[in-house]
Order: structure tokens, then sequence, then C-alpha cells
């Protein structure tokens, strides 16, 4: 086993253990990430070699590169005589390699003149490489973390050697920010959230994946970043088409150049699904509507008896709902009642081991472990929180399993019949929800 370090982001320190898990049994691996503290940007691994380090890493969100650690120590005394100790059988490898030195620090800073200072005291690896500012061959690293607010000097440091960096690094959530994004709207999910959606989801080259709840398609874009064959659904037609052919959920594609992985989206009622009852789906990823900028529904009449035997009335000689221009009636519909059915579909359509990747919203004062829904054939694998003021949003990450799994099937939202989500975020939660 070797020793490696990973230079995690600030941002959602809580997703980060769960991505690497996700990313390391997607390529076949186990790694101990119990060392992790959500404080720390860096966190220590073993890995049995420089491979895995680099599948762990290469399309991770949540981090910026995984490092050959060479040597760690609280002070630069220990951190040379560790470097000496542990590593000196590598210095002649890069003896004469073009290198450049990096840094890496943590709640606190150097000047540049002890930046230099520290980079000569680092003279004993006798590296005889021209030094490249802009296209090194090698990039080795000092990583320092400092007590915040407390003393000027770090409190741990790590010399390491650029191994592989990440999705991440590569500007991955600048491309695909939404202000740059050419099709938009009021629902579109953030970049960065949708993209390590994806990583949890194991999307993967050639897969299909399915948004039943698309909107403007911000996890279809992600997931065809990552190789998935993008297809999705969405109850409101004006959605999917946009302002045009040049400003539609197809045309963000072509903004990204991932055409060839956009199979199609469909005007279609989720609860009324349409595909095929032999199509298998291999994830299914998305936000599911919480009916907060307008009420939940679902095809159907509010009032079934009044509706009853209008199926075939005339309006200008043709039967009304075969007019091109009609608009099917829509009921009211209870998130808890769309979650259970979101569960049903993913366990008659996912194959073994498919993902169903969701978010569900939940008032802060009244949520329960049981109010997370269930299914016998779906085992949770993770329940992660963005918080927010008075509520929250969590992501949930289900794996299909065969049938000797021995699963329960639960919806806590419908049986507690908390107060609908929509009118408590507009009564600012002032009410207790029971």
């Amino acid at each position: 086993m070797k020793d490696y370090i990973i230079h995690f982001a600030l941002t959602f320190p809580e997703f980060r253990i769960a991505e690497l898990q996700e990313l390391a049994s997607f390529y076949g691996f186990a790694v101990d990430l119990s060392g992790h503290d959500e404080k720390s940007p860096f966190l220590v691994v073993s890995l049995e070699n420089d491979q895995q380090a680099c599948q762990l890493v290469a399309r991770s969100v949540m981090s910026y590169g995984i490092y050959e650690l060479w040597g760690s120590g609280k002070t630069y005394e220990e951190l040379h005589a560790g470097v000496k100790e542990k590593s000196s059988d590598k210095f002649d490898k890069y003896k004469n390699a073009s290198f450049k030195f990096d840094f890496k620090t943590f709640q606190g800073k150097q000047s540049n003149r002890n930046k230099v200072k520290t980079i000569e005291s680092f003279g004993y690896l006798e590296f005889d490489g021209k030094i490249d500012l802009q296209n090194p061959e090698e990039v080795f690293v000092v990583m320092e973390e400092y007590i915040k607010g407390g003393s000027k000097t770090p409190a741990h440091i790590w010399f390491a050697r650029e191994l592989q960096l990440s999705e991440r690094s590569s500007g991955v959530i600048e491309k695909y920010d939404l202000k740059k994004r050419n099709y938009i709207g009021t629902t579109s999910f953030e970049a960065e959230l949708s993209l390590v959606t994806c990583n949890l989801a194991q999307v993967a080259p050639g897969k299909i994946v399915y948004d039943p709840f698309t909107g403007t398609g911000s996890f279809l874009v992600a997931a065809a970043n990552f190789g998935g064959l993008v297809m999705g659904s969405d109850i409101d037609v004006r959605m999917l088409n946009g302002k045009g052919a040049d400003s539609n959920v197809k045309s963000n594609f072509k903004q990204y150049g991932t055409k060839e992985n956009f199979l199609d989206v469909m005007t279609m009622d989720f609860t009324h699904n349409t595909l095929r009852s032999d199509f298998e789906i291999d994830t299914i990823v998305c936000d599911p509507p919480y009916g907060v900028r307008e009420g939940l529904r679902v095809l159907g009449a509010k009032n079934e008896e009044k509706a009853a035997g209008r199926e075939n009335d005339i309006f200008n000689g043709e039967i009304a709902y075969l007019r091109r221009e009609f608009i099917p009636p829509k009921k009211p519909y209870q998130l808890a009642s769309l979650l259970e059915d979101l569960l049903q579909f993913a366990s008659e359509r996912l194959p073994i081991g498919g993902r169903l990747t969701f978010w569900m919203p939940t008032a802060n004062d009244n949520f329960e472990e049981h109010i997370i829904p269930q299914h016998e054939r779906l085992e949770l694998l993770h329940c992660l929180e963005q918080l927010f003021n008075m509520w929250s949003r969590r992501l949930l990450v289900y794996v299909k399993r065969d049938a000797t799994y021995q699963g329960m099937t639960s919806n806590g939202l419908k049986e507690k019949n908390i107060k609908d989500f929509r009118i408590r975020y507009f009564q600012k939660f002032s009410t207790n929800g029971k």
C-alpha cells in the first residue's frame, strides 16, 4: 500500500466522502476514508497503486487532486526528516525531470520571500532538471494547514508529488456555470451539485440516464459530461421547448458539444409513464418538483365526478382532447405520493446495481429518519443534507438489489401526513407541520 494525500474543495464538505466512496466502488476497489475531517481540505489515504489513486479522483467534483505523499510533519524539521526517511529512494527517479514547486495553504499564508526559503530548504532533493513554471514534467507541492486564528506557523505540513488533477481542476464547474448556459429557467439546478449527483449515481459512458422531471435539463447536461446517454420527460412542454430552436433543452447539448449523448426529451406526466415496460434504464437522476414555485400537479381531473363522461366532448366538430391546442386537465398531487411512485418505478426499471438518485426537501423542525421513503428492492446508500435556513434538501442515493435483498417498503413522509411543503415554505415554516 502507498500513501497519498487528497486536496478537497471547501464547498459542501459533507458530500466529499460519499463521492469518493462511489467513485472507488465504480472502479471496483475499496478505500478507507475514516480519517476525513470536514474542517480540513486535506486527507491522507492508502491505496494499492497509482492507478487506483488516479481513478479515485480523476472525475471528482469535490476535490482538486491527489498527490503521492513523500513526507509530513508538524514542523519543517520534522517534514524534511520524514521525506528523507520515507522517500529518499524516489529522488533519483525525478533527478533530471523539469519541475516546479507549488503551495496549498489552508487558513494561513506565506510571503513570496518565505516561499523561496521553503523551496531552497528542499535542496537535498538534488534535482538537476529545468525549473519550468508553465509545463513542468513534475509538480511538487507543499501543503500547509494552520489553526484558524492561531499561530503564524503551520500546525501540519505535507510534501507530495502531483499525481492526478480532478474534473474540478479542469474547470468543469465554470464550464457548466448557469450564468454561462444557453438555456436555463427558475428551477435549473446548480452545476456543482448536478455534477456531484451524477458521480454519486455512477453515471458512466454508454449508460442510459433518465430524468423524469427534466425541466431545463440540468441533470441531463451533467450526466452527458460523464458520457451518459441521456433522455428525459416533463409534464410541462414549455420547459422542454424553451424559447425556440436555439434556446431549449437540446440547445444546451449543442453548446457543450455533447449532442451525441442526447437521446430525446418527451412531454409526459411521470405518473402516467408511457415508456415500454421492458425498456431498461441504467440510472435515474432527478430533482422532483417540490411544489414551491407552483403547486405540484399531475394529469387528471380535480373533480372526477364532474369530469366523468366528458372524454368524447366535441369542439368545432372534433373530439376535444384530439385537438392540437388541447390542454389536458391537471389535479393537485402530494410530494409523498410522487416519491412513492418514483421508488416503485425505479424498482421495476433499473437493472441490479442500477442507481436512483434524487433530491427531497424537508422542513428542519420536523425531519425524522423514518420520513425517508424506502422500497424493499432499493437499498439507501446515502442521505446527504444541503442545509438552508429553515429547511433542507437531502440527496438520496439508492441502489437496486436482487431478490435476496431483505429490505422494507415504507413512506414515512406520507404516513406522517405533514403539511404541504409549499404552504409551509411560504409561511416561512412558522407552523410545526404536525
